[in-house]
């Protein structure tokens, strides 16, 4: 049983490009390196200045252990002061754990590498009161879906705030973009947040 956080950054207009050049080079190898393993890094289709990401972890111990460790290492003291300056905000975070289905990644692309391709995923995020039926959901998204849920542990590494309300959230990659908006386009109303993400040229969940 895994533990994952969806991070969804809100930056300064026009410094997306720099945080992901910076993020892609500087914290995916370093995060894995002490066991907080960078699953997806995405552009937000809808938002020019919006950076989302998702890292995962073995447990809820394992985690604490790997973000003590980054945090209070040397490639994010080196680097923080550069990422900080690009974000408004980057508290908007889901604490999860898996119900179904597996993240299917590829061999990550080497630093400076372009991905071809226009591949897409959507990320929905239901309130789990009133969650609508999981089977319309995930026969509207049309290809087999990671499931996750609200963790039901208390965050104890509170230097990074986790949002309260209790979710499922649900993430399906497309191979293309026309894809990723027909099955968006077919989501019954009702969710708390439909995220259009495309993959990062780095990123392992695309």
């Amino acid at each position: 049983m895994s533990i994952v956080e969806l991070r969804q950054y809100t930056l300064h207009p026009g410094r997306r490009d720099e945080l992901v050049e910076l993020f892609e080079r500087e914290f995916v190898e370093s995060q894995d390196a002490v066991g907080a393993r960078v699953v997806g890094t995405f552009h937000d289709v809808d938002g020019p200045d919006r950076f989302v990401w998702i890292r995962e972890f073995d447990d809820m111990a394992a985690r604490r252990r790997a973000l003590i460790s980054f945090y209070g290492g040397p490639v994010w003291k080196a680097h923080s002061a550069a990422a900080n300056a690009t974000m408004i905000d980057s508290d908007d975070v889901f604490l999860l754990e898996p119900v179904s289905g597996a993240f299917g990644l590829t061999e990550r692309a080497a630093v400076g590498e372009g991905r071809p391709g226009p591949s897409r995923v959507l990320g929905v995020v239901h309130l789990a009161d009133g969650e609508p039926d999981a089977g319309e959901v995930e026969k509207a998204l049309g290809v087999p879906a990671v499931v996750l849920r609200s963790a039901p542990y208390e965050n104890d590494f509170t230097a990074l705030p986790v949002r309260d309300e209790r979710v499922v959230v649900r993430f399906a990659a497309y191979p293309s973009a026309a894809e990723a908006t027909a099955a968006r386009a077919r989501l019954a109303p009702g969710a708390l947040q439909v995220l259009e993400l495309e993959p990062t040229a780095r990123s392992a969940y695309r």
